[in-house]
């Protein structure tokens, strides 16, 4: 039996989070846009590069996260 891996998706600048577009429990393909972000007036979807289920959301619209933070866990 295969053991889930838990993946995070991590913010690769600073910005501030415009909105959380999964909520845990949520089954995501790779490709899927998990959190928008936004720096110097520019919009940066983030998305998630293999397919699994959100196990946590770590961020909400209007939170300001540092490169390298975890946005969302999903269990590959």
């Amino acid at each position: 039996m295969a053991r889930e891996q838990v993946a995070e998706v991590v913010a690769e600048m600073v910005a501030n989070v415009m909105s959380v577009a999964v909520a845990p429990g949520d089954a995501v393909a790779a490709g899927d846009t998990v959190v928008l972000l936004e720096s110097m007036k520019m919009e940066i979807p983030v998305l998630v590069e293999f397919a699994g289920t959100v196990r946590a959301v770590k961020v909400a619209p209007g939170d300001v996260v540092q490169e390298g933070d975890v946005l969302v866990e999903v269990l590959r």
